[in-house]
């Protein structure tokens, strides 16, 4: 293997953790991962990763080695964008996470487009609702809602959306149209466990006046798929983003409540692995979603 191979190699062992997971990840043999490791440290004249029943750890060298690598790597990525210019020519894989309602309304829908601008990309989309780590699953660029809570994370904002009080008409029709925020506390409410920890007080805002109610919620679900479920069905009222309701919002499936009050915002971020430059492809993508975002409904 030529030494960048090399290189990628090993922080692909390091970061999942096993050979055998970056072989998967590499998409070749296990074998093929312990040949170019060896291969690595005879080159180099030193032990890179020690081996136990517990897995891979590095040595003090190889920790050094690694993170000098990950910034070469980073480098190399950078210049081939450079050379091929911004938004153009991409090729290989990338790999993009993001929650799965608002990928299935917002982002899967204009993946065409995305392609179609760079045909010799290959793009994988993970569909999860969990934060999960970008290096182990070997993501390029997560979408992510709300507080981000790891501060290592290198991210950027791409839009701010609204957070709404919403419920379905036939539930409006059996219990009421809430009129002020106090009158949520007699309400059946959805609870999202996504948003917010699942917090069960509400708080709005009019002019300077800010109002916290505190609701009762029977029902708790922690994927939004099961929110939109649950509220289009007659079961409560939920706080969500309008992102998550948009089609039956625009519809009248859904109906706003207390339209004159408003709610704390919520921030779409763009989210690259801790301690690596965003390649041009990642950069690429996240450019593209901000564009969706900005475009008029």
């Amino acid at each position: 293997m030529d030494r960048l191979t090399l290189m990628e190699t090993f922080v692909c062992t390091v970061e999942t953790g096993s050979f055998s997971a970056a072989a998967r990840r590499l998409e070749v043999g296990q074998p093929a991962i312990s040949k170019a490791i060896a291969q690595l440290e005879e080159r180099l004249q030193a032990r890179l990763l020690l081996r136990s029943t517990r897995g891979l750890t590095t040595t003090e060298t190889g920790q050094a080695y690694y993170e000098s690598a990950k910034r070469a790597i980073a480098m190399v990525d950078e210049a081939d964008g450079v050379a091929r210019g911004a938004n153009t020519d991409l090729v290989g894989k990338l790999r993009v996470c993001a929650a799965v309602t608002f990928a299935r309304l917002h982002i899967i829908p204009h993946v065409k487009k995305f392609l179609e601008r760079h045909p010799a990309l290959e793009v994988e989309v993970m569909l999860d609702d969990r934060q999960i780590d970008l290096l182990e699953h070997g993501i390029d660029v997560a979408l992510r809602m709300g507080d981000l809570g790891d501060s290592s994370m290198t991210a950027r904002r791409i839009a701010t959306g609204r957070r709404l009080a919403v419920a379905a008409p036939a539930y409006l029709a059996e219990h009421g149209t809430p009129q002020i925020p106090a009158d949520l506390a007699r309400h059946e409410a959805v609870v999202y466990l996504r948003d917010s920890g699942g917090a069960t007080t509400w708080s709005f805002e009019r002019d300077s006046a800010e109002v916290s109610v505190t609701v009762g919620g029977r029902l708790r679900v922690n994927a939004a798929e099961g929110v939109r479920a649950a509220v289009c069905s007659g079961v409560g009222v939920a706080i969500v983003s309008e992102w998550m309701f948009a089609p039956e919002l625009a519809s009248g499936t859904v109906e706003r409540l207390l339209p004159e009050w408003s709610l704390p915002s919520i921030d779409l971020w763009a989210v690259y692995p801790a301690g690596r430059l965003a390649s041009t492809k990642a950069r690429a993508f996240t450019a593209f979603v901000q564009e969706i975002m900005q475009a008029p409904v």
